[in-house]
């Protein structure tokens, strides 16, 4: 049984019988066959069946519902048991929004030293990727906003608050500046993450209520290719201050504070809300809350604020 909520968990993540057979690793027909046998036992339709998937039953969608909570409890009960017999173990699977990388090596590092035996794999997604992979259990934890767009049922730990700066060369306009509003910087051509970005649609809201629709002369999902872009001296940004300070600022580049408003917004740690957990998310979250203090304490001053510490 198990195994065919598995396939029905694939369906939904991929929407499409061959890739969901690839992520499962089985052939297609024995997807179908699985998804099929489901629907047997259940005595319901799941799945809208045409030339191609077309999508789930009314019937289909709560099942799945219950899978997703299902294979979740299987999961995390074998994932208890085997911590008993070994300790902790495993990989464990973080994503995190684009603005929020850099401050992941202040989890994970004190995590490692206190479990050695567990694997990362980190992975940058938008926050609304991070909560589609939570839902389809294809991570165990996400950095992400917690304040600004609906997060749905998760558990969260709130780690540091977001500032805002303008990041951009001394001899540009506005770069001897010791502070900038956000109508100044509505003037400004700048480089921006893609609108598909929470951090893109936070800036926009700002400089569309300072008076100005945003004016990028360039966009990429990666801040640093931004940053790269800004280094040269002939660029500008607007960038969280904790991620331009641990880039690294040059002569050529400044991190001005963004006033009138000013504005923060709060970002942490969410997994699965599900109990029990799996033991490698309890003990990540207990990583998080220990080091939460530390990390809200973070001047744009010290911005590695000893992360490589355990």
């Amino acid at each position: 049984m198990i195994d065919k909520l598995e396939y029905l968990i694939a369906l939904a993540r991929e929407r499409h019988f061959g890739r969901a057979a690839e992520a499962c690793g089985v052939t297609q027909p024995t997807l179908s066959a699985g998804i099929k046998q489901l629907e047997d036992t259940l005595g319901v339709l799941l799945v809208q069946r045409g030339s191609r998937f077309m999508g789930f039953t009314p019937e289909g969608e709560r099942t799945l519902e219950w899978a997703r909570r299902i294979v979740a409890d299987s999961r995390a009960m074998r994932a208890d048991i085997d911590a008993l017999k070994r300790g902790l173990s495993g990989p464990l699977r973080i994503a995190a929004i684009p603005t929020a990388l850099p401050m992941v090596a202040a989890i994970t590092t004190p995590f490692r030293a206190r479990h050695p035996d567990v694997r990362f794999t980190v992975i940058s997604r938008t926050s609304i990727e991070i909560l589609n992979h939570l839902e389809n259990l294809e991570i165990d934890a996400g950095l992400t906003y917690l304040d600004n767009e609906p997060l749905g049922r998760v558990n969260t730990v709130p780690l540091y608050r977001e500032q805002y700066r303008l990041v951009t060369s001394p001899a540009a306009k506005y770069g001897d500046r010791d502070s900038v509003t956000w109508a100044e910087i509505a003037e400004l051509p700048l480089c921006l993450l893609t609108p598909d970005m929470q951090n893109r649609r936070i800036v926009d809201g700002l400089l569309a209520a300072a008076g100005g629709p945003p004016k990028p002369t360039l966009e990429s999902n990666s801040m640093i290719v931004l940053f790269t872009h800004v280094r040269t001296g002939l660029w500008a940004s607007v960038m969280p201050a904790m991620l331009a300070d641990s880039l690294g600022l040059t002569s050529n580049v400044r991190s001005i504070p963004i006033v009138e408003p000013e504005i923060t917004h709060l970002i942490g740690l969410v997994v699965p809300h599900r109990e029990p957990t799996t033991p490698i998310t309890a003990a990540l979250v207990s990583e998080a809350r220990r080091i939460a203090p530390r990390l809200e304490s973070l001047t744009v001053k010290d911005p590695a604020l000893a992360v490589l510490q355990p």
